[in-house]
């Protein structure tokens, strides 16, 4: 048989073209820590920056060693159909695995940016709800590596085609699964911390 011909028979195309693609999930998990099961499916990226942090770096006043508040969160417009957003905070560095800093969804889709010192109840004054975060309380509980690490922290932002039916203080886990199929745009920030 001629190995030209067979190499570029289709079976062979399609085993590349599967290889190819377990290749870019394996890479993109490695990179991101596989934080997140959310499949973006053809999403659309927004930009998202923090004028609170310096230089990529948290100052104390958002982590446990300080006032322990929120940052200040400015994004890019998100796509004209976007009816609500939902933000994800999360340290892939922690020793016990993932951990959830923050949730919050039903975001009005008309904000570009949170205030510090976002209050931390289920339910805010914009209709906003917060979720519960793995210190087992409900909004922001800021970054609190063991002494003697430095953690990133993803600050993930993701634009819906419809505001969420779950109540206030759901998991990360069930605003993950209340967001599948409606991500229309999503937008990251990695800032890191150290003890």
């Amino acid at each position: 048989m001629n190995t030209l011909s067979h190499a570029n028979s289709p079976v062979s195309d399609r085993n590349n073209r599967r290889l190819t693609a377990l290749l870019v999930v394996l890479v993109l998990a490695s990179c991101h820590g596989a934080s997140t099961t959310v499949d973006v499916g053809r999403s659309t990226s927004m930009n998202m920056i923090s004028p609170s942090f310096r230089d990529g770096q948290i100052p104390k006043d958002f982590t446990c060693d300080g006032a322990n508040k929120s940052p200040q969160l400015k994004w890019s417009e998100p796509p004209a159909s976007a009816k609500s957003l939902a933000l994800i905070v999360s340290d892939p560095d922690a020793p016990i695995g993932t951990f959830v800093h923050w949730v919050l969804y039903n975001v009005p889709a008309g904000k570009r940016e949170l205030d510090e010192a976002v209050p931390t109840k289920g339910e805010l004054a914009d209709g906003s709800r917060q979720g519960q975060n793995d210190f087992g309380q409900t909004g922001y509980g800021g970054p609190c590596p063991p002494r003697g690490s430095t953690h990133r922290y993803f600050f993930e932002l993701y634009a819906l085609d419809a505001p969420l039916k779950l109540p206030a203080e759901a998991t990360r886990k069930q605003l993950e699964h209340a967001m599948q199929g409606h991500i229309l745009a999503r937008g990251e920030l990695i800032a890191r911390y150290g003890r």
